[in-house]
């Protein structure tokens, strides 16, 4: 049987604030996003937005899997980024791509290695097993 647990979101949208009938904020544990519709649907550019969420939730996802596993195998990372995108046509996303930098502290991991450390991220990230269209990485 699979393990199974609940992940809890609030929403709280009181007429839009500042001019943005859209604007509402996320209610994720003890923070508070402000959040909007994207740009191009009329929303704060400022705000995070729905679509901007769930390309960060993969991101994010795949980053706390790389790191975990760089650290059950020993090796030190100073320091990760990515550059994130997703693309949507029309009413669903078509793909999304990881852009991973990793700084390491120390001696990096052969090549293959990394390359190893982000294939498996990926296979065990939750988000991109949930979504269906391709999610690519591209370490750089």
């Amino acid at each position: 049987m699979a393990e199974v647990s609940i992940h809890r979101a609030g929403l709280v949208w009181e007429g839009g604030a500042d001019g943005d009938v859209q604007a509402h904020d996320v209610l994720l544990g003890a923070q508070t996003l402000p959040s909007s519709s994207a740009l191009e649907l009329g929303g704060d550019d400022a705000k995070s937005n729905p679509e901007v969420l769930l390309v960060g939730a993969l991101s994010s996802c795949h980053m706390l899997w790389f790191l975990a596993l760089c650290r059950k195998k020993g090796f030190e990372v100073a320091s990760y980024e990515d550059d994130a995108e997703g693309v949507l046509e029309g009413k669903r996303f078509s793909s999304a791509t990881l852009r991973p930098r990793v700084r390491w502290a120390g001696d990096p991991p052969e090549p293959e290695a990394i390359e190893a450390l982000h294939q498996r991220s990926h296979e065990l990230c939750f988000i991109a097993n949930s979504v269906d269209f391709p999610v690519s990485v591209e370490p750089s």
